[in-house]
């Protein structure tokens, strides 16, 4: 156990069919051929980890010019951003400086979560990665194949990587990072065994809303990379949430984040 504190920092909010989020929540019947459809509104959020080897922050966001053409025009039309600022001012609304954060944490690099990687470039700040999930990103990014939500613009650049190589690996007290593959090939989970709440499990991706996780419904809309490693990985996380009565915080759902505040 650590004594470590977690400040939540809501940078705005994604709107995005619910058939995305939730795979084949609104498919067309014989009765209903054109099902209308469900829009969902869920927060994008990164979060300062106060802990007593430095300031460490949980993802980077969405770039603030992904409505001004950093992000390509259908993703933006798919997964509409609003709220959008420079990690710079959430930071600072926070009570932070980007100076003040000593270490970063990239559950992976899809591009409403490295976006704000260039407030870090051409500093020494570690940014810790998944070795899978940079060189699938890269590979996304630099040829015609792979997962099109990778911009090279988010995260190539001259930036200090601290790669992770295994699947479960230590790099401050109380806090472990777990590779979850599925929505991604190199996702991190964050396993934080905290003094004042336990166990919390900053599970990200992994679970987009509540109902990937509690109910074991898949995404859908191609935010998987594999379904096979997605369920794996799920299983995973709730062996851990039996065995350490773990409090697992999805992704992008709001009220998961209202759950990260009261922590």
């Amino acid at each position: 156990m650590v004594e470590a504190t977690l400040t939540p920092i809501q940078r705005g909010t994604i709107t995005a069919d619910v058939n995305n989020l939730l795979e084949g929540a609104r498919l067309g019947t014989a009765d209903d051929p054109n099902p209308e459809t469900e829009l969902i509104e869920e927060p994008v959020y990164n979060v300062v980890i106060d802990h007593p080897e430095g300031t460490i922050l949980w993802d980077t966001g969405s770039h603030p010019d992904a409505d001004a053409g950093h992000w390509p025009d259908d993703l933006y039309a798919a997964f509409e951003h609003t709220g959008l600022r420079p990690l710079e001012d959430d930071l600072d609304d926070a009570g932070y400086d980007v100076g003040d954060i000593d270490y970063v944490i990239q559950t992976h690099l899809h591009l409403d979560h490295a976006g704000g990687l260039y407030a870090f470039e051409g500093t020494e700040t570690p940014i810790y990665v998944h070795e899978r999930e940079l060189k699938h990103a890269y590979y996304s990014a630099k040829t015609d194949q792979g997962d099109v939500a990778y911009l090279a613009g988010d995260f190539d650049r001259d930036l200090e990587w601290e790669i992770v190589h295994g699947d479960r690996e230590y790099a401050f007290e109380g806090v472990e990072f777990v590779h979850l593959p599925g929505h991604t090939p190199g996702l991190l989970g964050v396993v934080l065994e905290l003094e004042s709440a336990g166990t919390v499990v900053l599970a990200g991706d992994q679970a987009y809303v509540r109902a990937n996780y509690h109910d074991e419904h898949p995404m859908g809309g191609g935010l998987l990379w594999s379904k096979r490693h997605w369920l794996e990985s799920l299983r995973f996380l709730k062996d851990l949430e039996r065995r350490r009565d773990a409090a697992v915080i999805c992704g992008h759902d709001g009220e998961d984040l209202e759950r990260l505040r009261s922590l």
